[in-house]
Parts: structure tokens; C-alpha cells; sequence
């Protein structure tokens, strides 16, 4: 899990195309007595660069930019380096772009449209090991789907999430499937979240039903 360090700040990297918001963010986070701005981005090729610089415990990332996008980045980001995790902050709350990210490797979607607390409160949860996910988005990736979720068949998970899921039918913590799989719990956390949108349900336990039932 990362976080700041005991008596420490949460270090931020803020990364927008746009000046006007990308400086506003950059005060937003600034203001927060838990936090610093570690630099700033324009775009995902920036962002990379900074990251390896900065090495910031939270990217806060906008998903469409010029030359590389919030999506790629966020992969090349999260493939690169450790201890660092990604949270999308975007106009869009299509289905699409929320799966997209997830399976980058972001770790929590919040839209811009959110009231300042609640992006400096994503940040602060996604420091903890949190997946904070705006309302909306979340109403998108589930809609009515709870409970058991859809069948299997009209579900396209990645393999990867089968092996996550898997393990949670198990009963298995985070860590342990983790350390199963030889990948991180940030990774873990990702697919879970990715994969509880797929399939419809929101806590392990309804996941471990879906499993029983159709894998």
C-alpha cells in the first residue's frame, strides 16, 4: 500500500491538458494540510517523465490529452514504477473509458464535476489503498446489475480477473492473492474493481456468488 510516510504528506502529481484547470488542481491539492504538489503534467508522455522525477505516492490523471492519453499513461505508469497509483479525475463517465482505465491500472475514477473535498478525500483514499469511484460512474459500470450480476457468457472478463475471482471464492485476503498470483495488492485491487463492475456486484461476497455460479 502506498501513502506518506509517518508525520508526512501525501506527494501529488497533477496531470492535465488544460492550464487553467491543471493550475487550479495543483492550488486545490497545495491548500490540503496532508499534501503536497510533487509537479505537473500536460500529458501522459509529461506524466511518465515526472513520475520517475517526482515519484509521487497519487498521479491524478485526466484521460483525454494530446500525443499520449490518461489510458496509456496510466499503463505505462503503473508497468514502470512502484509505489506510485493512479487516480483518474475526467469529464467522461462512459462505461467504456471507466473499464479502460481500470484495467490500466487506476485504482479510482472521480469526475470533474466533484465537489473539491471530495477529490482531495479520493486522493487521501487512494493513498490508504482505496478504490474511491464517483457515484455516476459507478451507477454506469452497474446500473441495475446486483446481487448474482449477469450470466458468464455475456461477461468478457480478462484472465487475469478469472484468477482474481477465483481466489476470492477461495476466501483469500488481498495480500494472499497477491503473493498467489506474484503480483501486487494494488494490481489485485484494480482487477477487483474492474472486475466487480463487469460483473455486476459490489463486495466480495456477491463475486463469490457469481463465481460459484458461473465459472
Amino acid at each position: 500500500m502506498t501513502g506518506p510516510t509517518v508525520g508526512g504528506k501525501i506527494r501529488v502529481l497533477v496531470v492535465d491538458d488544460h492550464p487553467v484547470l491543471r493550475s487550479g488542481l495543483e492550488q486545490l491539492v497545495a491548500g490540503a494540510a496532508d499534501m503536497e504538489v510533487v509537479g505537473s503534467a500536460a500529458d501522459g508522455a509529461e506524466a511518465l517523465e515526472k513520475v520517475h522525477e517526482t515519484t509521487p505516492d497519487v498521479v491524478l490523471m485526466d484521460l483525454q490529452m494530446p500525443h499520449v492519453d490518461g489510458v496509456s499513461a496510466t499503463r505505462s505508469i503503473l508497468a514502470e514504477t512502484s509505489g506510485t497509483q493512479v487516480l483518474v479525475l475526467t469529464s467522461f463517465s462512459d462505461g467504456e473509458r471507466i473499464v479502460a482505465a481500470l484495467d490500466a491500472g487506476a485504482v479510482g475514477y472521480l469526475l470533474k464535476d466533484a465537489d473539491p473535498d471530495d477529490v482531495l478525500d479520493g486522493i487521501r483514499a487512494v493513498s490508504r489503498g482505496e478504490s474511491p469511484i464517483h457515484p455516476r460512474a459507478a451507477r454506469e459500470l452497474l446500473g441495475a446489475r446486483v446481487g448474482q450480476g449477469p450470466p458468464a457468457g455475456s461477461v468478457q472478463l480478462t484472465p487475469r480477473e478469472i484468477d482474481v475471482l477465483t481466489l476470492v471464492r477461495q476466501g483469500l485476503a488481498n495480500k494472499q492473492i497477491a503473493r498467489r498470483l506474484g503480483i501486487t495488492e494494488r494490481t489485485v485491487k484494480a482487477h477487483l474493481t474492474s472486475a466487480f463492475a463487469r460483473i455486476g456486484v459490489r463486495d466480495r461476497t456477491q463475486a463469490a456468488i457469481w463465481v460459484e455460479r458461473n465459472l
